[in-house]
């Protein structure tokens, strides 16, 4: 249970989704039930039927910004950036056009401090410092940076997302970011979130579920692959989250009442889980959430959680057999490959209750 091999499983590519299904809500929904690791198959487009009146449902309301950026150095070297800390570095009150910002970068050679990069547009960037894989980059912009940014920037795709050269298209900038979309900071989508659209919320809420958010900006940990085999070593990346007073105020009145609170998302989970009291209250603030939740955890909110399927081997992978069981869920997950179900971010979506 704790050994990271305890956590693989054969997924052929093919299933693999590259591009999302042609409507929001025409993904496949494979309906768990953890009593009994009963399955049904269903489509997403159901999910209102499946929620109960008295639910409360939360969805993650971060905003994926179009931080990777395709420029090259003064030897013409081609170089592909991503911003990673955008949110949180907006929280301290940088100038419009001057922007400092942790980045990933990609390209032939090392950029050390003093490499010069060129954008679009007139978009100038110079390396300050490196460590441990992280670069320090001052952005230098002839026009407001946020709104150059959005012009130019492509939405930061996971790795299994293939595209050409010229990386995620316009199609990408609308459907890789959620209909709730708000706050703007996220390196990848809250992709359990993605199936939703405006007419399905309506739907919900004509039911009498009440929908609150959440706020957790998804960083680049989510990208990080486990590399100990004692998966109790792990260690997870920093993520900024946020939860209002109202939405505790809602989620704590339901739990005293007795009503399920549905997460959207592994990323609504940790943000309320790790807001947990001792007493089972959420408590309302903001910060920097490491948890790491894997079988053994004892959840204190989430009764139920939708979600898409996870990598092998992957700490989102973990926290749904923590809240599922292992075996319940990977018995799942061969099933949804034998159904040829697509997974990850554009694939299909799962209902555990």
């Amino acid at each position: 249970m704790y050994t990271l091999d305890d956590y693989h499983y054969h997924l052929p590519e093919a299933l693999i989704a590259q591009t999302p299904a042609t409507a929001r809500d025409g993904s496949r929904l494979l309906h768990l039930k953890r009593n009994d690791g009963s399955v049904l198959h269903r489509q997403f487009n159901q999910i209102a039927d499946l929620l109960h009146p008295s639910d409360v449902l939360i969805v993650n309301d971060t905003r994926v910004v179009p931080g990777r950026l395709y420029g090259r150095k003064k030897t013409g070297g081609k170089v592909e950036l991503l911003i990673l800390d955008y949110g949180e570095a907006e929280d301290r009150g940088q100038d419009d056009r001057t922007r400092v910002y942790r980045c990933l970068i990609k390209a032939s050679k090392q950029s050390p401090p003093g490499t010069r990069i060129f954008f679009d547009e007139g978009l100038t960037a110079e390396v300050l410092a490196f460590s441990d894989g992280i670069y320090s980059v001052r952005f230098s912009s002839p026009a407001p940076f946020d709104d150059l940014l959005h012009r130019i920037g492509r939405m930061p795709l996971p790795p299994y997302i293939k595209r050409d050269d010229k990386g995620p298209d316009e199609t990408d900038r609308m459907r890789y970011q959620t209909v709730y979309a708000r706050e703007q900071g996220a390196i990848a989508a809250p992709t359990a979130g993605l199936h939703f659209t405006d007419d399905i919320l309506a739907c919900i809420r004509e039911k009498g579920v009440t929908v609150t958010a959440v706020t957790l900006h998804v960083g680049y940990g989510t990208f990080v692959p486990v590399r100990v085999d004692d998966i109790r070593e792990h260690r997870m990346h920093e993520e900024w989250f946020s939860i209002s007073d109202a939405t505790a105020r809602i989620v704590n009145q339901a739990k005293a009442a007795g009503r399920r609170v549905v997460a959207v998302g592994t990323t609504s989970v940790r943000s309320l889980e790790y807001a947990a009291r001792s007493d089972g209250r959420v408590a309302a603030g903001s910060g920097r959430c490491d948890l790491f939740i894997y079988p053994g955890y004892t959840f204190k909110i989430v009764d139920a959680m939708i979600t898409n399927f996870h990598l092998p081997r992957s700490t989102l992978l973990m926290l749904v057999s923590a809240f599922a069981g292992r075996e319940t869920m990977l018995e799942a997950y061969h099933t949804a490959v034998a159904e040829k179900y697509r997974f990850f971010s554009y694939g299909d979506a799962m209902l555990i209750e």
